[in-house]
C-alpha cells in the first residue's frame, strides 16, 4: 500500500484524487485527518469566544471532544485492519471537498459566524461519511461510517440550535455581549464617519456653492471633500488601533465602514448639484443636511443612548456653525 502524496493543485482541481478512487484505508486515513481538523477547530472556536461567550465556548469544548472520540475510534479500526502506518490524505487532496474558508484564524470572531460555519462542517462530514459507507465492502468499516454519518448528524442540529442549548440566561448575556461588539466594530466607526462627512464638508461645499453660483463647480468641489474625507478618516480609523485589546473588530473592516459612511455623508448634499439650476439645487441640498443631522441624532440616540433632544442640539449646533461659516467665507 502506496502513500498518498499531496500535491499542489491549481484552479482546475488538477492533481486531486477524485472520491471514487480511494480505497478503504485511504478513507479511513482521510475520516482520521477530517475529524482531528474538525476538532481543532471547535477548540479554536472556544479558544476565541471564551472570553466573551463561555457557555458557547463550553459547547465547543464538549464537540471538540467528541470529534476526537470519533478520530480515536477510526483510529481503532485503521490499527486492526490495516495497521499502524497511516497514508497521508487530507480533504484538499480530494475532489469535492468545498474548500474551507479559515475564519477561526480571524481577528475577531463572531458567534453567528461560527455556528454558520459549524453548521455547514458537520452537514458535510455528515455527507461524507454516508458516501465513503457506500463505497466500503468491509461490513465492520461501513457500520463505523453509518454510525458516525448519525453522530455528525446530531452535531449538525446542535450547531443550529445552538442558541437554544444555553440558558435564557447566559444567551442574554452573550446577546448583549454581541450588541456591544457589533457597536464597537460597526456602529461607533460608522457614526464617526457619517458625522465627519455630513458635517466637515458643509463649508468648502456651501462656500463654493455661494462664491461660484455654478452648480457643477460646486458638485465637483463637494465629491472632492466628500472622497477626500473618506479616504482620510479610513485611515485614521483603521491605524487608531488594531482592535486586539479594545474588540473593536479589524482595523480594516473599521477603516472601510468609516471611510464609506464619511463619503456617503459628503456626497448627501453634493448630489443636488448635478442639478443646473443654483437656486434649487441649493434648497435640495439644504433639505438633505436637515435629514442627514437628524438621522445622525437618531443614530445616537439608538445605539449611543443619547437622548433625541441633547443628540440633535449637539448635532444641529455644530453642522449650523460649519453650514454658516461656508456660506459666510463664501459670500463674503
Amino acid at each position: 500500500m502506496g502513500l498518498f502524496v499531496h500535491q499542489p493543485s491549481d484552479a482546475r482541481g488538477q492533481h486531486l484524487k477524485r472520491f471514487a478512487d480511494l480505497n478503504e484505508q485511504e478513507i479511513l486515513a482521510l475520516a482520521i485527518s477530517n475529524e482531528d481538523e474538525d476538532s481543532r477547530i471547535y477548540r479554536s472556536f472556544a479558544d476565541r469566544l471564551r472570553g466573551s461567550y463561555p457557555d458557547t465556548a463550553e459547547m465547543y469544548d464538549k464537540m471538540a471532544l467528541e470529534e476526537i472520540g470519533h478520530r480515536d475510534m477510526l483510529l481503532e479500526l485503521h490499527r486492526r485492519k490495516f495497521g499502524d502506518f497511516l497514508p497521508l490524505i487530507r480533504r484538499q487532496d480530494v475532489k469535492g471537498f468545498v474548500p474551507r474558508r479559515p475564519i477561526w484564524l480571524r481577528r475577531t470572531l463572531g458567534i453567528e459566524a461560527t455556528r454558520k460555519f459549524a453548521e455547514e462542517m458537520e452537514y458535510e462530514t455528515a455527507r461524507f461519511y454516508r458516501r465513503a459507507a457506500q463505497s466500503a465492502q468491509d461490513e465492520s468499516v461501513r457500520d463505523l461510517l453509518r454510525r458516525l454519518a448519525a453522530a455528525e448528524d446530531k452535531h449538525e442540529a446542535l450547531a443550529h440550535a445552538l442558541g437554544e442549548k444555553i440558558t435564557p440566561k447566559a444567551r442574554g448575556a452573550e446577546d448583549r455581549t454581541a450588541r456591544r461588539m457589533f457597536m464597537l466594530q460597526y456602529v461607533q466607526p460608522g457614526l464617526a464617519g457619517l458625522m465627519d462627512g455630513s458635517v466637515s464638508t458643509l463649508a468648502p461645499l456651501f462656500a463654493a456653492a455661494f462664491a461660484t453660483r455654478n452648480t457643477w463647480s460646486t458638485f465637483l468641489v463637494g465629491l472632492a471633500a466628500a472622497i477626500g474625507a473618506g479616504i482620510s478618516m479610513a485611515f485614521a480609523e483603521a491605524l487608531s488601533d488594531d482592535g486586539s485589546l479594545t474588540g473593536r473588530g479589524a482595523p480594516v473592516v473599521r477603516g472601510a465602514v468609516c471611510g464609506a459612511m464619511t463619503a456617503l455623508g459628503g456626497l448627501g448634499h453634493t448630489l443636488p448639484y448635478l442639478i443646473p439650476h443654483f437656486y434649487v439645487a441649493t434648497s435640495l441640498a439644504f433639505a438633505v443636511v436637515a435629514v442627514e443631522l437628524a438621522v445622525i441624532s437618531w443614530i445616537r440616540m439608538r445605539y449611543m443612548d443619547t437622548p433625541f433632544l441633547q443628540a440633535a442640539f449637539q448635532v444641529v449646533i455644530g453642522g449650523v456653525l460649519v453650514f454658516a461659516a461656508g456660506i459666510l467665507i463664501g459670500s463674503s
